[in-house]
C-alpha cells in the first residue's frame, strides 16, 4: 500500500498578494514565487493580506483578511455572514461584475469544450438579488459544547455548520427566522436527532419538512406543529427516506390544498408541487426563463414539441398553450404523475408524459419513434450527451438547451455542431445571485 500523504504545515501569519485574475469558482488568483494561489474574498487588481488555508503540490489556497487596495467591483456584502457561510461566495462583488464573470465562464467553456461562439449573445436574464430563494435544504445540529442548535448552511470549505443568525438570499419569511428555528430546536427533546429542515415555498404557502432520525414524542411533534401554524406554514415530518414525508399541519384532507403552487402568468397556468418535488429556486427568473425559451423556439400552433427532462411540466405545459402537441419525458414516475395532475388542473389535453431514463437506449419507446418540430432540453449537471446525439432522428429544426452546467452544455454543443446544428444564440440567467453557479440557455438551429 502507498504511504498516506501528510498535509503540509501552513505558514503562520499573513502574506501579501497581488490578485491577477478570477477563477471560475470566484476566488482570486495570485502567483507567489511562481506558484498559483487561489484566494477567497479577493478580486482582480486588489492587493490583499491573506492567510494560507491549504498547501498542495501544484497550488495553494488562502483567504484574504485585509484588502489594501480594493477593486472598483468590491461592495459590502448584503449578508453579515458572507465571510463564513458557504452558501454564497460572491457577495463581495458588485452584481454587474458577477454577471460579467458568469458570461465569461460561459463563453470560455463554449470555446474550450465545443470550439463555439454563438452568432448572438442574449442579454442576461436578471431578477432579485436577495430574498429570491424559495427552496433550500438547511442543515441542523445541536452543538453540546455551545449548548445551542445551529441551523443553515456549512462553513466555507468545511463540513461544519456555520453559526448563522439569518440568510439574505432565502425568502425573508424563512431567512430572517433562523434564530426562531434555533430556539425551536433547542426546545425539543429530540434536538440532537433532527439533522435537516427542508424549505419549500409556493406563492400561497411555505412548507417546512423536518427530518428526524428517531420517532418524535407527542410533545415534540406538537411543538413543531405549533411553530408552523403560528406562522401560517405547512409542517411536514420525514422519519425515513423521501417516501416517508407526510404533512401533519394542516391535517391532510383539511380545507387547505394538499399542494404548494406557483404560476406562469404569461401562459395562465397554476402549477402544483409537493415540497420534495424539484422546482426552480428563483421564481421570478423562472417566470422570465420559460417565455424566453418558448420565444426562441418560435412555437407555432401546428408544432409537435419534445420536452426532455421535463420534471413536473415547468416547460411542458407552457409549450402546450402554444403548440398542437407536446411530449414530456422524465425519469421519475412521481414527476410524470405530477405532470398529468397539472395538465388536468389547467385543462390541457394535448400533453403526454412518459417515464424513462434518458441516459439509456430509447429503442422501443413509442414516444421516441416520432418526428418533432421543436425540442427543449433541460438536463441535470451531467448534461444530455445521449439525447443530443439523437437530434437528427427526431428531425427538429430548432432546439433550446437550458443548462445548469456550462461545461456539459459546451460539450453537448460541440456534438450538436458535428450533427449539423448551428449555435445561434446563448446567454446566462442569474438564477443564483451571489454564487458562482452559471445557469444558461442556448438556441440551436439545423443548418
Amino acid at each position: 500500500m502507498g504511504r498516506r500523504q501528510r498535509r503540509k504545515p501552513l505558514p503562520e501569519g499573513t502574506f501579501t498578494a497581488q490578485i491577477e485574475t478570477l477563477g471560475h469558482d470566484g476566488r482570486g488568483i495570485a502567483r507567489l514565487d511562481g506558484k498559483t494561489t487561489f484566494i477567497a474574498n479577493a478580486l482582480p487588481g486588489e492587493t490583499v493580506e491573506f492567510r494560507y488555508t491549504w498547501r498542495r503540490g501544484k497550488f495553494d489556497e488562502g483567504v484574504a483578511e485585509t484588502i489594501s487596495q480594493p477593486a472598483p467591483e468590491r461592495v459590502a456584502p448584503p449578508c453579515q455572514h458572507a465571510d463564513i457561510c458557504g452558501g454564497c461566495s460572491l457577495q463581495h462583488m458588485h452584481p454587474e461584475a458577477q454577471i460579467r464573470l458568469k458570461q465569461q465562464v460561459l463563453a470560455e467553456q463554449l470555446d474550450h469544450f465545443g470550439g463555439l461562439t454563438p452568432r448572438t449573445w442574449l442579454d442576461p436574464l436578471l431578477g432579485p438579488r436577495t430574498g429570491y430563494r424559495t427552496k433550500a435544504r438547511l442543515g441542523a445540529r445541536y452543538v453540546d459544547a455551545r449548548e445551542t442548535a445551529f441551523v443553515g448552511f456549512r462553513e466555507k470549505r468545511s463540513n461544519f455548520l456555520a453559526d448563522l443568525k439569518g440568510c439574505e438570499v432565502l425568502i425573508p419569511e424563512v431567512g430572517h427566522a433562523f434564530m426562531d428555528l434555533r430556539a425551536l430546536l433547542n426546545s425539543l427533546e429530540s434536538r440532537r436527532r433532527i439533522p435537516q429542515i427542508e424549505v419549500a415555498a409556493g406563492e400561497d404557502a411555505i412548507a417546512l419538512v423536518f427530518r428526524h432520525m428517531d420517532p418524535l414524542s407527542a410533545a415534540d411533534q406538537q411543538r413543531l406543529i405549533d411553530f408552523c401554524v403560528a406562522r401560517g406554514w405547512h409542517c411536514y415530518l420525514q422519519p425515513g427516506n423521501e417516501s416517508t414525508v407526510h404533512r401533519v399541519a394542516p391535517p391532510e384532507g383539511d380545507a387547505v390544498p394538499t399542494r404548494l403552487h406557483y404560476r406562469h402568468p404569461g401562459a395562465d397556468l397554476r402549477m402544483a408541487f409537493h415540497p420534495n418535488d424539484f422546482t426552480q429556486v428563483n421564481s421570478e427568473i423562472n417566470q422570465r426563463m420559460v417565455p424566453l425559451a418558448l420565444d426562441l423556439l418560435d412555437i407555432q400552433p401546428d408544432h409537435r414539441v419534445l420536452d426532455l427532462f421535463c420534471g413536473l411540466g415547468n416547460f411542458t405545459l407552457p409549450l402546450a398553450r402554444r403548440a398542437r402537441e407536446v411530449v414530456g419525458v422524465e425519469l421519475s414516475d412521481t414527476m410524470v404523475a405530477r405532470g398529468y395532475e397539472n395538465a388536468r388542473a389547467n385543462g390541457l389535453d394535448n400533453v403526454a408524459f412518459h417515464a424513462w431514463d434518458l441516459s439509456q437506449d430509447i429503442s422501443g419507446q413509442a414516444w421516441a419513434d416520432s418526428h418533432f418540430d421543436r425540442v427543449l432540453i433541460d438536463p441535470p449537471r451531467s448534461g444530455a450527451l445521449e439525447m443530443v446525439r439523437l437530434m437528427p432522428h427526431f428531425g427538429a429544426s430548432k432546439l433550446v438547451y437550458v443548462s445548469c452546467n456550462p461545461a456539459t452544455l459546451a460539450r453537448d454543443a460541440g456534438e450538436l455542431k458535428a450533427l449539423g446544428y448551428d449555435l445561434v444564440s446563448a446567454g446566462v440567467m442569474d438564477m443564483f445571485p451571489h454564487t458562482t453557479h452559471v445557469e444558461s440557455i442556448a438556441l440551436f438551429e439545423r443548418c
